[in-house]
């Protein structure tokens, strides 16, 4: 494969991605949770947008759930959630206030997983701040509300637009691509039990059939 950093993204292109960037947003209001729930991923903005919510007092809790990332495990060798909570401290959250779960693999165990553990430690959780990578926000509250239907959930993640996350990534392949594999999670998901439906729009869905066609297809579900 050429280098994806190299790709030339026509205006037609950002313009699709852009979209589907905005629909992936759940755009919820912050406001205090019981928890927040910092999704692992190979993205440390996940920890520093947890710790922030959590020192800006919109949690009493934190976890951080985990293990090996998937298809990166060189970038965490210890665990997600452990370099999360690293991070985290770094920044000024107190031990204390964070719980670790190191045995998910994917969105659906991070979240029945934190709620173990949650429940394990006495914590009572009517309410979760679900922090996530900007563009899994979308599927990261689909997920829930099939695995924990019981939570009130806010999504949140770094604020940021296409163009800033893009340029934190530096690679602009690779997010569209990453746009493209997680509209395509939210349709299937639902089908194989994994999250509850969600409405797709006709122009998004035309997007996404558009980058698709143009090869934007390196995170697709085989």
């Amino acid at each position: 494969m050429a280098d994806t950093q190299q790709c030339e993204i026509t205006d037609r292109q950002w313009a699709d991605a852009t979209l589907i960037w905005e629909y992936h947003q759940m755009g919820h209001e912050r406001r205090p949770c019981d928890v927040a729930i910092g999704l692992g991923c190979h993205d440390l903005g996940v920890a520093a947008e947890a710790a922030a919510l959590y020192l800006d007092g919109l949690a009493q809790k934190i976890v951080f759930t985990g293990g090996p990332n998937p298809s990166r495990p060189e970038l965490f060798p210890r665990g997600e959630a452990v370099h999360f909570t690293e991070h985290a401290t770094a920044l000024g959250v107190p031990e204390h206030a964070i719980h670790q779960e190191p045995r998910a693999r994917n969105t659906g165990q991070n979240i029945q997983f934190s709620r173990e553990v949650l429940e394990a430690a006495g914590v009572e959780a009517r309410s979760v701040l679900l922090v996530s990578m900007p563009y899994m926000e979308r599927r990261a509250f689909a997920t829930c509300r099939k695995v924990w239907p019981e939570v009130e959930v806010v999504c949140a993640s770094a604020p940021m637009n296409l163009n800033d996350y893009v340029k934190s990534v530096g690679d602009d392949k690779l997010v569209i691509d990453s746009l493209v594999g997680d509209l395509q999670r939210v349709v299937e998901y639902p089908r194989r039990g994994f999250a509850v439906a969600q409405d797709v729009p006709e122009t998004v869905h035309d997007a996404y059939q558009r980058l698709l066609a143009d090869g934007f297809d390196s995170k697709i579900l085989s």
